[in-house]
């Protein structure tokens, strides 16, 4: 097996230039041990602690997972929408809510989505 997760894991850990002992400490854990085992693929964190993970590691889970190379979606539609402009200026951008912002992520990879399965039929 590729153990995409503990590579991950370790990646993350490493980008954020934490050693095992602080990123327990991070996920309240008793133990470094089980950042080892997890990066080594003995063992898998539950749940609760790969979503911790995505919080300290600014990721989604599908990346996690190794479902995708992309670290954060939402973050990358954002950073393509600010480029854009997407009809007003950045500052414009920069006053919508938080939930206005999301509405145009999500429709935006929808309509990624949607040329995405074009492309494949």
């Amino acid at each position: 097996m590729d153990n995409i997760l503990g590579k991950r894991i370790e990646f993350e850990r490493i980008r954020l230039k934490l050693n095992q002992i602080e990123l327990a400490k991070r996920l309240n854990l008793s133990s470094s041990a089980s950042i080892s085992q997890y990066e080594s693929g003995d063992r898998i964190p539950s749940d609760d602690i790969k979503l911790k993970m995505c919080e300290i590691f600014n990721c989604s889970l599908d990346y996690l997972m190794g479902k995708t190379d992309i670290r954060n979606p939402g973050q990358q539609i954002d950073d393509v929408l600010n480029e854009a402009m997407i009809g007003m200026s950045k500052a414009e951008y920069d006053k919508l809510t938080e939930t206005q912002k999301k509405q145009i992520r999500d429709f935006a990879i929808f309509v990624k989505n949607q040329n995405e399965e074009k492309k494949k039929k």
